[in-house]
């Protein structure tokens, strides 16, 4: 079992930066791949980003390439997502998940094993 925490979230303006938290317990985190997931109302969940059981290599929605970075520290069960340059088609909810196995096996939310329950991220124009 893993249980999953988000923090980080909240309301900001064009062009800013936020850093999003995923706190893990559990006594497989770092032996599991990590990603970012968000949702926004009436759409899909999609993919945002991914990092392999030991931060390499990460993986990156098209939409986020170059804006967004995924990082993890090991040493305390925790996944990062540092976002810079928000624009408003980022609002949504952010939901850290962890992969059934070590690798980046898919972007399909569905064969995710173990979700938070997300922050808000709200981006104003």
């Amino acid at each position: 079992q893993v249980q999953l925490v988000e923090s980080g979230g909240g309301l900001v303006q064009t062009g800013s930066s936020l850093r999003l938290s995923c706190a893990a317990s559990g006594h497989t985190f770092s032996s599991r791949a990590m990603g970012w997931f968000r949702q926004a109302p009436g759409k899909e969940r999609e993919f945002v980003a991914g990092i392999k059981w030991d931060g390499r290599p990460t993986a990156y929605a098209d939409s986020v390439k170059g804006r967004f970075a995924i990082s993890r520290d090991n040493a305390h069960n925790t996944v990062y997502l540092q976002m810079s340059t928000l624009e408003p088609d980022d609002t949504a909810i952010y939901l850290c998940a962890a992969a059934p196995g070590s690798v980046i096996h898919s972007t399909d939310p569905g064969r995710w094993a173990y979700w938070g329950r997300g922050t808000q991220v709200t981006v104003s124009s």
